[in-house]
């Protein structure tokens, strides 16, 4: 997915100011936030940067978490003041949607990291932990028992170390799981803002 020129300045979706409430927060401190954007203005459904603590307003009901870099990312939620209300929104039970760095952000365990990020997704990740080689890949799988054949691309994807009770798995690959959800928690380890099915991000807007 080729996400416009436009998305380079824009800061919301058109509508955004006016909706009051409804808007998706995207994480945009770093990484691959703008084919979020993309994404949710082909849905229809208004959206807006978090680049500061004061972009977290009471329009945000929901927020996405994009792939990137996770260590980056961390130091850049606590300098810029958003991660403590991303905090109180996972504790408040509202949704949250991490792609790839985004899901190492919502982990409760890192296995070969010290650092824990936001704790609340009951599974162990592995940052980089696939090589050159496996780095990048795509392939095709089913999400839960309502999305079949949902393209799947990989760029140097966290690994699913384990799963525990809180958390089901919602797809695999050979057999390794590759999607969580937890209650309102939705975390993938691939792409699906980089291909032009909307499927998952549309369940996720109906959380």
């Amino acid at each position: 997915m080729v996400v416009a020129a436009e998305y380079i300045d824009k800061e919301e979706s058109d509508g955004a100011e006016a909706a009051g409430r409804g808007v998706t927060g995207i994480l945009a401190v770093q990484g691959a936030f703008a084919e979020h954007a993309a994404m949710l203005d082909r849905l229809g459904a208004p959206w807006k940067l978090l680049r500061q603590a004061s972009d977290f307003d009471d329009s945000i009901d929901r927020v996405i978490l994009p792939g990137g870099e996770s260590t980056t990312q961390g130091k850049l939620l606590r300098s810029t003041g958003l991660f403590d209300p991303i905090v109180r929104h996972i504790a408040a039970g509202k949704p949250v949607f991490g792609t790839c760095a985004g899901m190492i952000l919502l982990a409760a365990r890192l296995d070969n990291d010290p650092n824990v990020y936001f704790g609340a997704l009951d599974a162990t990740v592995r940052r980089n932990a696939y090589g050159r080689q496996l780095g990048s890949f795509s392939g095709t799988g089913s999400f839960g028992g309502s999305i079949a054949d949902f393209p799947l691309v990989f760029i140097r994807g966290p690994y699913v170390v384990s799963v525990g009770p809180r958390a089901t798995v919602e797809t695999s690959v050979d057999g390794h799981p590759v999607a969580l959800r937890q209650g309102n928690i939705i975390a993938t380890a691939f792409h699906p803002e980089l291909t032009g099915d909307t499927r998952i991000h549309e369940l996720f807007l109906g959380l």
